[in-house]
């Protein structure tokens, strides 16, 4: 969604400065004076940037942080004791005293699993300011800008030097993906512990830490990839760039042809989506938990976490690995834990699009205001 936003804001300010060029801020159809040129683009600009930083805002908080923290918190449970009391049946008292003794030894213990932080967005933010404070909404925002300016650099030069060709493009994004793999461990791993003393650039996992995660991370750069490649070798399958090249083809078709066209453009559409689920979703959860799994001992988790992930992992002190495996990562994730993650992502699609909306409405009240009976069409 953030890739999106940030393409739709490009646009628009290309196209408003474009328009103000060219001038057709300074006149509606009928040649009558639009108004205020100046200020309608100035608000325009002023409104995208402030949408564009309000969904990445949006973006980061809920579906980094708080997502990042939903994949990897687990459950507690409370256990509660009960001592015995005499029994109060009827029969009672036909046992003699050491029958009674002996039935009222043993003790019962009640578990009650206490309810996720992360089962609200409301919850988990406000765990996250008792804990760390009112800025931890946005912890790890310096690495998340370390790892994007560094990210973007290294996928430009490994573009350049692999040529221009989509599967080249798609190499360099896997490869620069492994190449950062301890800088996204070390953003998973400030995000999920509690506030340390150490700057977050003497934080770097170690080389062999890094190491084992190379594998999820690939896997999840090829996931990323897939959304691209499966919808787009639909699209070449159905034949379909030629009506959206030239849209008046669609029109001479029969109702019939016109309806086939529609269900393969939908097919192509809703492919990308059951890859991001089927896909990207699990290959982004594995990779969070497999970090997690590495996590230092020295820093303790934010939130309730099993670091042996239900005994799948045995620190390498006493011979085991110190890492869970991706298999192991994702059995461990549950059912209810997989709910809790994809409603907080339903909740940050309503969010984004909300917002969207009322920018919208924004920016057309102010070209209203602006132009008084003027608006752009």
């Amino acid at each position: 969604m953030s890739g999106i936003a940030h393409h739709l804001v490009k646009r628009g300010i290309d196209a408003t400065r474009e328009n103000y060029r060219s001038g057709s801020f300074a006149q509606d159809g009928d040649n009558k004076p639009f108004g205020h040129p100046h200020a309608v683009a100035a608000a325009l600009i002023l409104t995208s940037v402030l949408w564009f930083f309000a969904l990445s805002a949006v973006q980061y908080v809920y579906g980094g942080v708080v997502a990042t923290l939903t994949m990897i918190e687990t459950p507690t449970a409370t256990a509660f004791k009960v001592d015995p009391t005499e029994s109060d049946e009827a029969d009672a008292p036909l046992l003699d005293a050491d029958e009674k003794k002996s039935a009222n030894t043993d003790p019962e213990l009640f578990y009650v699993k206490t309810k996720p932080i992360t089962s609200k967005i409301r919850t988990t933010i406000k765990h996250l300011v008792v804990e760390a404070g009112p800025w931890s909404r946005f912890r790890g925002l310096q690495v998340a800008l370390a790892y994007h300016f560094i990210h973007h650099i290294l996928l430009q030069l490994l573009t350049a030097l692999f040529g221009g060709a989509m599967i080249s493009q798609s190499f360099a994004a896997v490869v620069t993906a492994v190449v950062l793999c301890r800088l996204q461990m070390l953003w998973t791993h400030v995000v999920i512990s509690t506030p340390s003393e150490k700057k977050w650039y003497r934080r770097f996992p170690t080389i062999d830490a890094g190491k084992k995660v190379i594998l999820p991370t690939a896997v999840w750069a090829l996931a990323q990839q897939a959304t691209i490649y499966v919808p787009v070798t639909l699209f070449v399958i159905f034949d379909l760039e030629g009506y959206f090249r030239n849209p008046s083809v669609f029109n001479k078709l029969s109702p019939m042809q016109q309806k086939s066209v529609m269900l393969a453009s939908f097919a192509v559409m809703m492919s990308g989506i059951a890859t991001a689920v089927l896909v990207v979703f699990p290959a982004n959860v594995v990779l969070k938990r497999v970090q997690a799994s590495l996590l230092p001992e020295e820093n303790d988790s934010i939130v309730p976490f099993d670091r042996t992930f239900a005994g799948k992992v045995q620190p390498q002190v006493v011979g085991g690995t110190g890492v869970i495996s991706m298999l192991d990562a994702w059995k461990t994730f549950d059912w209810a834990a997989r709910f809790r993650l994809v409603k907080l992502y339903a909740k940050i699609f309503a969010i984004q699009v909300s917002a969207t909306v009322f920018f919208v409405l924004f920016a057309v009240f102010q070209v209203r205001m602006i132009n008084g009976d003027y608006i752009l069409y």
